[in-house]
């Protein structure tokens, strides 16, 4: 990926957090072996509604993440809003730490520096490779870590190989491995069928180049962002098919006796279409690709796999639950009023309907994609019967239908779900490839 492709808050002017596991302060972490690390589970957050961070952060304890990963950059009302996140933090055991924003922040100068070490919380950075200050970001990153009792771990984008020679660099975070961003439209069939599966080999480079330095893994649901070049002119997919994110949870889960932390991204950046957390607040001009796109059923699947990823085992599925997302309008459609161009990128995606279902006991569902409003089921409803436990589905979406699924056991339905407010719809006003996402428990 280019730099002109790090996705991230500068581009649209806005306070980010992530969500991410790990539980400690500066000086606690970096007074610790990575072995002895608690898994945590935080989220990069882009919270410009920080006033509200309060409701916010109960709603995450609910979910059983650790604590927010400040994305800050150089705005000048940023410190207000950060100091507002610790405030309403207080007296929880809901952590915060900074990720400074070095696509943003100035690091040219001693001064610059001296800004950046008065920031006195857990430190990492996002970008940083193009710093000056001493004449290369080397020298840059080692005054910085002069005389600071902090654990930093940033994402910066160079050659993995170089890790370890960096004396000042405690871990990494591996940003552009949220998604399998290497896949454009010339790619192969078997590249895109193949690209989920590649995150995994790639978190395996980073842990061994990384050796004994922590390594935070990024996890992401999807990603688009559609800003012309009169806004921020960034304006492409990464492809977020094949249940991107309960596969990159089950990867990690397999990976956890390696690393300790993972970063989801994100809580609240909407700009980018990867938010969890609820719609609220000020939008970074991205309003015609949110709005009526609501995320949070991925933050509750999320609570499954954050549980198995802490202690190590799968918890027990006591009920029902069904998640069901897909993209607004096909693949190829020409958008009729987009004064943007169609994005980049968009080969690299299919038109199918994604479940994931976690099942209390065996069952038999239909998952079908009616006309709205109806449950009128015909040959293209895809029937199975499945185990109990978790059970990924995709079938095929249809011009203005929506889509459904019903789940039964002993010839009584148990869970029957519609995407009522959900219609594929073939004749798009504009280009829309955020995902629409819900579910239903019983």
């Amino acid at each position: 990926m280019n730099s002109s492709q790090h996705s991230h808050s500068h581009l649209h002017r806005r306070l980010l957090v992530s969500t991410f596991l790990l539980l400690f302060t500066v000086s606690q972490v970096s007074a610790l072996a990575v072995r002895q690390l608690t898994k945590r589970v935080w989220d990069e957050s882009g919270a410009l509604g920080v006033t509200k961070h309060a409701s916010s952060t109960s709603q995450k304890f609910v979910v059983a993440h650790d604590g927010f990963a400040l994305n800050v950059g150089r705005d000048d009302w940023q410190p207000s809003r950060v100091t507002d996140a610790y405030a309403a933090a207080k007296g929880t055991n809901f952590k915060l730490f900074l990720s400074l924003d070095m696509s943003s922040l100035p690091c040219a100068s001693a001064a610059d520096i001296k800004a950046l070490q008065n920031w006195t919380h857990l430190f990492r950075t996002f970008a940083g490779e193009g710093c000056t200050y001493g004449g290369n970001y080397q020298s840059t990153w080692s005054a910085f870590k002069n005389g600071l009792n902090v654990h930093f771990a940033p994402a910066l984008f160079i050659d993995i190989a170089n890790y370890q020679s960096l004396s000042w660099l405690d871990g990494a975070f591996s940003w552009n491995n949220g998604w399998p961003i290497q896949l454009t439209d010339s790619s192969s069939t078997s590249d895109i069928q193949q690209a989920v599966g590649n995150l995994n080999k790639s978190d395996q480079s980073w842990l061994q180049a990384l050796g004994t330095k922590s390594y935070i893994a990024p996890l992401s649901p999807w990603f688009f962002t559609h800003y012309g070049p009169n806004t921020y002119n960034k304006n492409w997919l990464y492809r977020g098919d094949d249940w991107l994110f309960a596969q990159r949870w089950e990867q990690l889960f397999n990976l956890r006796s390696r690393f300790d932390i993972i970063e989801v991204i994100s809580w609240n950046d909407y700009g980018e279409s990867h938010y969890i957390g609820p719609i609220a607040g000020a939008q970074p001009m991205s309003q015609l690709w949110v709005n009526g796109f609501d995320h949070q059923g991925w933050l509750d699947l999320a609570s499954y796999y954050i549980q198995a990823f802490k202690t190590g085992n799968y918890p027990s599925i006591t009920q029902d639950k069904v998640y069901l997302w897909a993209r607004p309008h096909p693949r190829d459609a020409t958008a009729s009023k987009d004064a943007v161009p169609r994005p980049q990128y968009t080969k690299v995606t299919d038109d199918f309907a994604w479940a994931v279902i976690l099942a209390k006991a065996d069952a038999n569902i239909t998952f079908y994609t009616p006309p709205p409003n109806t449950n009128i089921m015909d040959i293209t409803s895809y029937n199975a019967t499945i185990k109990a436990g978790v059970t990924k589905l995709k079938i095929p979406l249809r011009a203005s239908n929506t889509m459904a699924l019903r789940l039964r056991r002993a010839q009584t339905t148990v869970l029957d779900y519609r995407a009522d407010g959900y219609i594929f719809n073939s004749t798009p006003v504009v280009y829309n490839y955020n995902a629409w996402v819900g579910s239903k428990v019983v």
